[in-house]
């Protein structure tokens, strides 16, 4: 039987997604508790590699099993063997033909940023802090030029995998909220810290280091020496995936979101 589940997580206390042996990871955590309940081991598939440090609101996952369990079962004794930074929101069987990477049609990731002179003593390692003042108009003017199909080699980190650097991004917002400034991305796919690498760019010109037209002429290049600092994790979350109907994946529905 296929079972596909949805994970939210805080990225602070975990070396990213995938496992890496030197450190832990959620894949590995979210694992062991389903093994437990299982009572044989289990390995799991997910939409995203979340980085060290990222969050995630809607992460989906899937896993083979042939354990006979209700999905209230896998629900509740899954969680009641995870830490508190760790929770199954759903889970559900699917058909064999479901994927949790490769039938995801789009992935979506909110970036939020507390602007303000003072950190905030609540919230710290779950947004990013710029203390200084930020355009949020200008960022937002500087987004839309990266909408579309484009190759972004400048936004992707110099180690990154990806054989194909060309992504199709179909949404980039940026909207200030009082003290808080939320970018919202949906893309088909991402590159190993694109999202972080557009903020990185979007914060220079959102201070006036840099003119609107910078975003645009990162992109260009195609060239990550070109681009600017790579933003913290801590205000990064992955939201979710889409899939195609038939698959009745659950949308999201986090209280985060009211950022």
């Amino acid at each position: 039987m296929r079972i596909a589940v949805g994970i939210e997580y805080n990225g602070l206390a975990y070396a990213g997604w995938q496992h890496q042996g030197h450190a832990p990871t959620v894949q590995q955590a979210v694992e062991q508790a389903l093994s437990v309940v299982a009572d044989q081991p289990v390995k799991v598939i997910a939409a995203g590699r979340t980085d060290a440090g990222v969050h995630a609101l809607g992460q989906v996952a899937h896993f083979d099993t042939s354990a006979q369990r209700t999905p209230r079962a896998w629900l509740l004794g899954t969680n009641a063997n995870l830490s508190r930074d760790v929770a199954l929101t759903w889970v559900q069987p699917v058909s064999d033909e479901f994927h949790a990477r490769f039938s995801a049609q789009r992935r979506r990731y909110r970036y939020v940023i507390l602007n303000r002179t003072a950190r905030s003593g609540v919230l710290d390692t779950r947004m990013a802090w710029v203390h200084y003042p930020l355009d949020a108009q200008r960022m937002a003017q500087a987004a839309q030029t990266l909408l579309g199909t484009h190759d972004f080699s400048s936004y992707r980190a110099t180690a990154c995998q990806s054989k194909k650097p060309v992504k199709t991004v179909y949404e980039l917002s940026v909207h200030r909220r009082d003290d808080m400034i939320v970018l919202d991305i949906e893309a088909d796919g991402f590159l190993h810290h694109m999202v972080r690498n557009i903020v990185g760019v979007l914060l220079a010109i959102g201070c006036g280091e840099r003119e609107v037209a910078w975003a645009q002429e990162v992109l260009a290049a195609r060239n990550r020496n070109a681009g600017g600092v790579t933003a913290s994790p801590h205000g990064l979350y992955f939201v979710h995936a889409v899939y195609p109907e038939h698959f009745a994946i659950p949308r999201l529905s986090s209280p985060i979101l009211v950022w």
